[in-house]
């Protein structure tokens, strides 16, 4: 890819880009959800569209979810490719009958006789003290429901390509973004997630994972806006003589299982990294996929999980970067982990 044809895009500027691209060449796609027209969506995902696209494709919604995403499943069903926006994943609570019970099933139900390529997208994560019912990231929960893809991508080039794939998907797809590396300039982000992006419409394969960096002493496995955290803490441990392979899952329904295995078999040591709860969640998901090849893998140390302890996400600053995975405690966790070998040595 040439630099004629590529541009430094935000995660924001990469999707709204996407949706729009798709909508030129396919006139049965449209956006519905709150505030996503004339504001351009709070966390600027359909910036730009409402004027290039009118009302009719750009359409804003009364404070509804039940009522626009039930919308949305019913025009999928008809054979449109809308694209709804959840403006928070926290909100998802009060359509929850909506996103499981009709559009990860009807297909099912319906004995394969109709399809839902429909896009559930929405925002996710914390660090900007939003507090308990605006911080959370929750891709476990819908991961947890057959019935439908989830993807996370970490950066722009990742999101664009994402989005494209996820609208031409016949299956109901869960694309979550986090706030924090959406590049927007009213909250601090990380900067890793705005990169060069190609101007014309590319996908990128779901199920397939990213090696972000390639080392052979630890593997670190996570997404979103962990990655960009995970990079900083891989370069300290570098310093540190701790040589890191990073890899970013970029979706979680498909699984990349193959990435994962093939890292921990040539490390033989593994740290989860993840914005969601411990409990019952995504590092729980990898940690037994290690152990259920234990046969075939040979491990140097206990499989290690960082991830946010089971409480509500705090709205104090202090406690909020307590409970939510830094690059500090990235570091601390990974050198745990090499100390514990060389102790047993």
């Amino acid at each position: 890819m040439t630099a004629a044809n590529t541009r430094r895009l935000t995660m924001a500027q990469a999707i709204s880009e996407a949706i729009g691209q798709e909508m030129e060449r396919d006139p049965e796609i449209f956006v519905l959800g709150e505030d996503i027209g004339k504001y351009g969506g709070i966390f600027g995902a359909t910036g730009g569209l409402l004027a290039k696209f009118g009302e009719q494709r750009i359409m804003d919604t009364p404070i509804s979810e039940t009522a626009f995403i039930g919308t949305a499943i019913g025009a999928a069903a008809e054979g449109m490719r809308p694209i709804v926006e959840l403006m928070f994943v926290d909100f998802f609570g009060v359509c929850m009958d909506m996103i499981y019970n009709h559009m990860a099933k009807n297909t099912y139900m319906a004995g394969g006789n109709i399809s839902l390529p429909m896009v559930l997208m929405t925002a996710i994560g914390g660090g900007y003290n939003d507090a308990a019912q605006h911080s959370q990231c929750l891709y476990a929960t819908f991961a947890h429901m057959p019935g439908m893809k989830v993807v996370v991508p970490s950066n722009a080039y990742d999101a664009k390509g994402l989005m494209i794939q996820a609208i031409r998907d016949n299956n109901p797809v869960v694309f979550l973004f986090h706030k924090g590396i959406m590049g927007l300039p009213w909250m601090a982000y990380y900067e890793g997630s705005t990169n060069e992006v190609p101007a014309e419409p590319y996908t990128i394969a779901f199920g397939e994972a990213r090696i972000v960096r390639k080392g052979n002493d630890l593997t670190i496995v996570t997404l979103s806006q962990m990655v960009q955290k995970a990079a900083l803490a891989a370069q300290t441990l570098a310093d540190a003589g701790i040589d890191v392979e990073l890899i970013d899952l970029r979706t979680i329904v498909p699984l990349d299982r193959e990435a994962v295995l093939e890292s921990v078999g040539k490390t033989g040591r593994l740290l989860v990294v993840d914005e969601d709860y411990l409990s019952f969640g995504l590092t729980g998901e990898i940690s037994a996929l290690v152990a259920e090849n234990l046969d075939h893998l040979t491990m140097k140390a206990p499989v290690r999980r960082l991830a946010v302890p089971d409480v509500p996400i705090p709205y104090s600053r202090p406690l909020e970067q307590f409970v939510i995975p830094q690059v500090n405690s990235i570091v601390s966790a990974a050198k745990e982990i090499m100390k514990s070998v060389r102790a047993a040595a």
